[in-house]
């Protein structure tokens, strides 16, 4: 069994009594504490303060860790994900924001409240029925995406752009050159030259949307709703938000397969009746959900080496990734 991320700080019960009291004063305690699993990212832990409330804090890779480019100041960003969801889509239940904190000790850190429910991983694993949870989840996803930006891409003076087009051509650079970095081979000149064929394709999309990104099971939260059915009460993980194609967000909540060939799916059929512009599985929204898998499977691989894993220690998952990338990009390159 693998070990944590490198970019996963190592914490104790009394490393996270030092984050409450930053977080809430010197007289703040810890009732009690633990790890939460899912992620590969940052550290994080449930917390249960002197003061009866549970609370969730995320714990930033430390400085000095190499980290891929578009990685820079997530845990900021997530901060900033849930307050714009709290303000303009209040009816999609995340995380309040407690506290978010920078010093040169403790380095930077989130506490959130902390929502109640499972994941939808942890669900499925069970055998729980989670289609009305998913069903939720895409009227959450169409609420978010009615929240505009104000540019392409990503947030606060990171990679983006004035178009679509520009924005992802751009994400699509930062990750081949971490690539180059991280001496991880991709096949960067079919990636780019099918960018440069459906540039026009990419330019048609004309307002930037707010889009979660990381939509997978294990950041949506569930919780009985009586009957043997669930209910989505919670979407975490917000720090890899950007702007842009809302039909990004139909990646991962299916992820490494093909939303167009799930039309019947509960996540699509509650997206399609909550949405301004519900989904029509044409051409061109074929070509635009691969080149959103290809950014999808490219960023997988190239973070490999930065979680710790390599081609000898995940020979399925680098094997897996190639396959589905080479499907990709094969398809985007005949149509």
């Amino acid at each position: 069994m693998s070990g944590p991320s490198p970019t996963q700080r190592v914490l104790s019960a009394a490393d996270l009594a030092d984050y409450v009291r930053a977080s809430f004063g010197p007289d703040r305690g810890v009732a009690a504490c633990g790890p939460l699993a899912g992620g590969g990212f940052a550290a994080v832990w449930w917390v249960r303060l002197d003061d009866g409330r549970e609370v969730v804090v995320k714990v930033a890779p430390p400085p000095t860790v190499p980290l891929l480019r578009y990685e820079q100041g997530l845990t900021a960003a997530e901060a900033r994900y849930f307050r714009l969801v709290a303000t303009h889509a209040p009816r999609v239940p995340v995380p309040p924001v407690l506290h978010h904190g920078v010093d040169p000790v403790l380095g930077e850190w989130l506490v959130t409240g902390r929502l109640p429910g499972r994941s939808l991983s942890d669900l499925a694993a069970s055998g729980g029925d989670g289609d009305r949870a998913r069903y939720d989840f895409g009227t959450a996803l169409a609420e978010v995406h009615r929240v505009t930006g104000d540019r392409f891409g990503y947030d606060d003076g990171r990679t983006g752009g004035s178009t679509w087009a520009e924005a992802f051509t751009a994400m699509i650079e930062e990750l081949l050159a971490d690539g180059v970095d991280w001496g991880v081979p991709v096949p960067a000149q079919r990636i780019r030259s099918v960018v440069r064929r459906h540039r026009r394709l990419l330019d048609q999309v004309r307002r930037p949307a707010l889009v979660h990104f990381d939509g997978w099971d294990g950041n949506v939260l569930a919780e009985p709703a009586g009957g043997g059915s669930y209910r989505m009460c919670g979407l975490v993980d917000g720090e890899r938000y950007l702007f842009g194609d809302p039909m990004v967000d139909l990646v991962s909540p299916l992820l490494l397969r093909r939303a167009e060939d799930e039309p019947d799916h509960p996540f699509l059929h509650g997206y399609a009746a909550a949405a301004d512009d519900p989904p029509v599985f044409d051409a061109n929204l074929r070509r635009r959900l691969g080149l959103y898998r290809m950014h999808l499977y490219l960023l997988m691989t190239v973070e490999m080496p930065s979680r710790g894993m390599t081609a000898d220690s995940h020979p399925d998952r680098r094997v897996g990734l190639a396959r589905l990338l080479d499907e990709e990009l094969t398809a985007l390159s005949h149509d």
